[in-house]
C-alpha cells in the first residue's frame, strides 16, 4: 500500500525528533566528558560535520543546552563553554553535597542485592585500578559508583535534581592538577560509603557521602 503523504511527514519528523535527541546526548556527554576546555567556542559549522546533523538541529540542540546551563550563548561571543566564577562553582558543589547524601542515605535503606553486589564490583575495579596507578579506569569507576547510588536510592525527584548539576564541569575547571588523582582517602571513602549501605545504615552513609563530596570540594583551587 503506498504511504500517505501525511504518513511520511510524520516518519519525517519523528527521523528528525531522533537526529536531535541523540546530537543532544552525544553533545552533552562530550560537554561533561571535561575535554573541552572552559570559554571555548563552539561552531554549529563544526559540530553539524561531527554529529552528522542539519544546521537548524544543531541550533535547536544549542539552543537547549543553553537553557540548562551547559554552555553560553552571547551575542559576537556565539556560544561557548561554561566557565563558571567560584561562587557559581561552590553553589553547585554545595548542592551536590546535599543531594548525594542524601541518596546515599535512601540507598542503604533501598538497595536491592543486584545494587549492592553492583556496587562492590566497582569497587573492586576501582581497588584495582588504584593498586595499578591507573588514574583513568579509576576515575570511571568512580563515576559509575556514584551513578550506582543515585539509582539504588529509588527516589526518582532527588536523582532528577542530581542529574541537572554541572559538578563534573566545575570538577574539570577547577581541578588542582598538582595534586595525585586519585587524591589521597578517596578509595577509603568509598569504601565507607558501600559499608553503610550493605549494613542498611542511613545515617551513616549519608555523613560517608556528605563527607566524601565536602572532602572533593575542598581539594578544588576555589579562590
Amino acid at each position: 500500500m503506498e504511504q500517505s503523504s501525511n504518513g511520511g511527514a510524520a516518519d519525517d519528523s519523528r527521523t528528525s525528533a531522533t537526529r536531535s535527541s541523540q546530537a543532544y546526548e552525544e553533545l552533552r556527554t562530550l560537554l561533561l566528558s571535561g575535554s573541552m576546555e572552559p570559554d571555548t567556542r563552539l561552531t554549529e559549522a563544526d559540530l553539524t560535520r561531527m554529529f552528522n546533523v542539519s544546521r537548524s538541529t544543531m541550533r535547536a540542540v544549542l539552543a537547549r543546552l543553553t537553557q540548562e546551563g551547559y554552555v553560553t550563548s552571547e551575542v559576537n561571543r556565539g556560544v561557548r563553554t561554561r566557565n563558571f566564577t567560584p561562587a557559581e562553582a561552590r553553589d553547585i558543589l554545595e548542592a551536590r553535597e546535599m543531594l548525594e547524601s542524601a541518596l546515599a542515605g535512601f540507598a542503604a535503606e533501598r538497595a536491592d542485592d543486584e545494587e549492592i553486589a553492583g556496587l562492590r564490583a566497582t569497587l573492586e575495579e576501582m581497588a584495582d585500578a588504584h593498586a595499578r596507578d591507573d588514574q583513568a579506569t579509576y576515575s570511571q569507576g568512580n563515576r559509575r559508583f556514584h551513578q550506582q547510588v543515585k539509582v539504588a536510592a529509588h527516589q526518582q525527584t532527588l536523582a532528577r535534581a542530581y542529574d541537572t548539576l554541572l559538578y563534573p564541569l566545575v570538577m574539570r575547571q577547577y581541578r588542582n592538577l598538582s595534586v595525585h588523582h586519585p587524591r589521597a582517602g578517596s578509595y577509603e571513602e568509598h569504601q565507607a560509603i558501600l559499608l553503610a549501605i550493605v549494613t542498611r545504615n542511613p545515617a551513616a552513609a549519608t555523613a560517608a557521602m556528605r563527607h566524601h563530596v565536602a572532602t572533593a570540594r575542598h581539594a578544588l583551587v576555589l579562590k
